[in-house]
This record gives structure tokens, C-alpha cells and sequence, in this order.
């Protein structure tokens, strides 16, 4: 499974984006899916995740509130919304698929960078 997160750039503080993870050629919609980010410089770090079907949805305490998931399997696609985004959301957010109602991070992509201005 090949994944592909798209949608970053430079927004300013308190601005909003959202980021897209696809999965061409495979059933995005079979798998759990989940957000992570890597700071420059810093581990990376779980943001959150949705099973499979898109009933539950994880997300870190750091993001809670201000981001959240959702997919459409239609689409064969997973979105993370990013709302009142701050400096410190800063870095490179890529996507991962694996498991269905317990996200077991197996494939992932590349990321795509995510700049926040003050």
C-alpha cells in the first residue's frame, strides 16, 4: 500500500488547513488510518487516527479540539482538518495505514510539510 499526503503550506497563525491521504491503486477503506507529525530536529509524533469504517476517531491531547479526522471511503480518501494552527504545529505530517478497529501502523507515505507563521 502506497500513501500519499498532500495539502500542506504556509498558513498563518490561527489559520486552517486541511491534508489529504490517498492511497492509489489499493482500498484505502480496508485499513485504519492515522496522522503523524515530525517537527525539525524532533521525533516523530502520533497526531491521531480513525478506524477503518470511521466510527472512532484518537486524537492527542496536543491537537484535541483544534484538529480532527474523517475519511471518505467513497472517495477512498482520510483528511486531517487543521483549525487554529499555531507556530508549534510546525513540520512534516505524514499519513500511515494499518489494522482496522486498532490502528497498527504498517504502511506509510511521504509526508507533506505543514509551515505555520507567527
Amino acid at each position: 500500500v502506497q500513501l500519499q499526503a498532500s495539502g500542506g503550506g504556509l498558513v498563518q497563525s490561527g489559520g486552517s488547513l486541511r491534508l489529504s491521504c490517498e492511497a492509489p491503486g489499493s482500498t484505502l477503506s480496508s485499513y485504519a488510518v492515522g496522522w503523524f507529525r515530525q517537527a525539525p530536529g524532533k521525533e516523530r509524533v502520533a497526531v491521531g487516527h480513525i478506524t477503518f469504517n470511521g466510527e472512532n476517531i484518537f486524537m492527542t491531547d496536543s491537537v484535541q479540539g483544534r484538529f480532527t479526522i474523517s475519511r471518505d471511503n467513497v472517495k477512498n480518501v482520510v483528511y486531517l482538518q487543521m483549525n487554529s494552527l499555531k507556530p508549534e504545529d510546525t513540520a512534516v505530517y505524514l499519513c500511515s495505514a494499518g489494522g482496522l478497529l486498532t490502528f497498527r501502523p504498517t504502511w506509510w507515505g511521504q509526508g507533506t510539510l505543514v509551515t505555520v507563521s507567527s
